[in-house]
């Protein structure tokens, strides 16, 4: 259980602070309690612990609590000191944390589900406990009573969760990698929309209230920005990870998005700019370019007497071309893409080295992340994972947030 103290050069890049060992199995969930040197852990071991830094600069456990299943998910609320965790058997068990952070006393137990939970919310003005999880449903609870107010099912395992309190709006992500806005009501909900534009289940959900953005993280490597807020339902697609997205934060005061991979990337990514939506994949039977036909247009392959070639598409201009077409490849931050994508010849050219210059950065967190939690306030951040280890980080040296939000160093 050591941790491991740095001080904070001046870099660009985040700075590990401590690094928190000693679990037996993954870590599902870690959070950052708010205004204290502290840490909250939920993990496979079937134990939630509250670590607290010492005095010689460690973390120890405070709180040492063994479940009766695996931890799967887990969700704090600072202001009432009240825990909610979601277990491998598809309950969810409340507990009321001391003032000092050293007991951590039993509430009540949330019949939540029927397999493992995925991700939790609590609702405090509502007394609502929001729940996903693996029987593909999500479902809401009343913490005053326990009962079950309401579920509704998907077709696949419900994956990820945002709320929105104020307009009561559940936005739940699930392994088909449709993303389902509900609206609940008190013992019923209805289907608002859904949003359709990943290639691999989802794996992370962001909701800004203030902005009234959604961003999505999936297993096909890519981030989405969905305008929910109007401007057309305007989406934005980011692409600079080569693993699944498996958790993001928007800062919505510096207008950045963190979001980390499972093979260990932390990107920071600048939404600051105006930048690019990405088009739409055209359909043709033929190259849009030479107007050569693709290997399944018979007829043209048969009058013209040659071979069909392979169907490509520009991700710029999304015309459909051959190979012959599209020999150059190319960045386009601006359009959401950090490393070199297909474009066809003529959009190539078109490209200036500026337009190339990276609008993220990226950078190596030297671990197997599956969660992150960010305590935007002082700009510290926290990733765990299957390698069962904790590591505490400044994000300040990449988030630029140190004069917005008057950060103090630690």
């Amino acid at each position: 259980m050591a941790a491991e103290i740095h001080s904070r050069p001046q870099s660009s890049r985040p700075v590990l602070l401590s690094k928190v060992e000693g679990h037996q199995d993954v870590v599902s969930a870690a959070l950052l309690i708010p205004k204290e040197d502290g840490v909250i852990t939920a993990s496979e071991d079937r134990t939630i612990r509250v670590w607290l830094k010492r005095d010689s600069g460690q973390y120890w456990p405070s709180i040492y609590h063994t479940m009766s299943s695996p931890c799967s998910a887990m969700a704090y609320h600072h202001d009432s000191r009240r825990i909610f965790v979601g277990q491998d058997n598809g309950a969810i068990m409340e507990f009321h944390i001391s003032e000092d952070f050293n007991k951590m006393n039993f509430v009540k137990t949330y019949p939540a589900h029927q397999n493992r939970v995925s991700a939790i919310t609590f609702c405090l003005t509502s007394e609502w406990v929001i729940s996903t999880g693996h029987d593909k449903c999500v479902s809401w609870m009343c913490t005053r009573s326990g009962n079950m107010l309401g579920r509704h099912y998907f077709t696949s395992w419900a994956s990820c969760l945002q709320y929105d309190y104020e307009t009561r709006y559940a936005f739940v992500g699930d392994y088909s990698g449709q993303i389902t806005l509900l609206k609940l009501e008190q013992n019923t909900c209805s289907i608002i929309t859904t949003l359709k534009g990943h290639e691999g289940s989802i794996t992370s959900l962001w909701w800004d209230p203030v902005q009234r953005l959604l961003f999505s993280g999936a297993s096909d490597h890519s981030i989405i920005m969905w305008d929910i807020g109007g401007r057309k339902g305007r989406t934005l697609l980011l692409q600079g990870h080569h693993d699944k997205v498996q958790a993001i934060c928007y800062i919505q005061l510096t207008r950045q998005l963190v979001s980390c991979s499972a093979d260990g990337g932390i990107a920071v990514w600048n939404m600051d700019i105006s930048r690019e939506e990405a088009p739409q994949w055209l359909e043709s039977d033929s190259c849009q370019k030479c107007e050569q036909p693709f290997f399944w247009n018979i007829k043209q392959m048969w009058d013209t007497k040659t071979l069909g070639l392979r169907q490509h598409h520009c991700r710029k201009c999304g015309q459909a071309v051959c190979g012959k077409c599209s020999t150059k490849r190319s960045s386009y931050p601006i359009m959401g893409f950090e490393f070199q994508v297909r474009v066809c010849d003529s959009c190539f050219e078109s490209i200036k080295d500026e337009d190339r210059t990276s609008l993220a950065t990226f950078h190596e967190g030297k671990h197997n992340i599956s969660h992150m939690s960010m305590d935007v306030s002082r700009g510290l951040m926290v990733t765990c994972g299957s390698d069962r280890i904790v590591k505490i980080w400044d994000m300040t040296p990449v988030v630029g947030c140190s004069l917005a939000t008057g950060f103090s160093s630690r």
